[in-house]
């Protein structure tokens, strides 16, 4: 297995210099598809990088790569992977699920009783997310926080959210529960699922997959 050309870190004060540019091209890249995004100044980003809540990656030149940052909601019990973006050239490189895994890992190992989650409307994020364990849910799954909520207001579909009293919009929410992923199946439905000449064994959650690897990632995640 060929070593990754990138490095991807935690991201913190070395690294804020590149806020601007991942600004720009989240606002540039949501344009030219035509999609919604929560916009972000430099300063939050750079904020993020200096709180150890962002993962960054770097070509071996020092060239920005990607970026994905943590948000909490409801004081801690909900947790975001938002803006995950990589530079247009990269893009369909596998890049994207490198930075997904870290920030995934990332937000963790910080609130491992967090219910982690996001909205997308890039089937290759729900790609990613699935593989990760996340699950399609209803809004009303994730945080009532008004702070995330009011996060909308910046993109361009939020009127529809509002009209639809914040159940439903373009995006599709996700959800990893840890709670859910660590729960066993009941014995009564591991023998349901086992044939009867095989021996039971203890196992997890599956996970639903859905989407197309393909398909370009959309920096839509707030």
């Amino acid at each position: 297995m060929n070593p990754s050309p990138f490095i991807i870190t935690v991201a913190d004060v070395q690294h804020t210099s590149y806020a601007q540019q991942i600004c720009d091209e989240m606002e540039s890249s949501a344009k030219a598809r035509g999609t919604g995004i929560a916009k972000r100044t430099p300063e939050y980003i750079a904020q993020k990088m200096l709180e150890g809540k962002a993962v960054i990656a770097l070509d071996m030149n020092g060239v920005w790569a990607g970026f994905c940052y943590i948000e909490t909601w409801s004081h801690g019990k909900y947790v975001a992977n938002s803006g995950l973006i990589v530079s247009p050239e990269l893009r369909k490189s596998g890049l994207a699920k490198l930075i997904k895994n870290k920030i995934f890992e990332l937000s963790r190992s910080k609130y491992p009783d967090a219910k982690i989650f996001g909205l997308t409307t890039g089937l290759a994020v729900m790609k990613i997310n699935s593989d990760l364990g996340y699950r399609p849910v209803t809004y009303s799954e994730l945080t009532d926080d008004d702070a995330f909520w009011n996060g909308c207001k910046s993109c361009i579909n939020y009127e529809i959210l509002m009209m639809k009293n914040r159940s439903n919009c373009l995006c599709t929410a996700m959800l990893y529960d840890p709670a859910r992923e660590q729960k066993p199946i009941a014995r009564e439905q591991l023998q349901i699922l086992t044939p009867l000449d095989e021996p039971a064994v203890p196992v997890g959650y599956g996970t639903f997959a859905q989407g197309n690897t393909n398909s370009n990632i959309n920096p839509t995640n707030i």
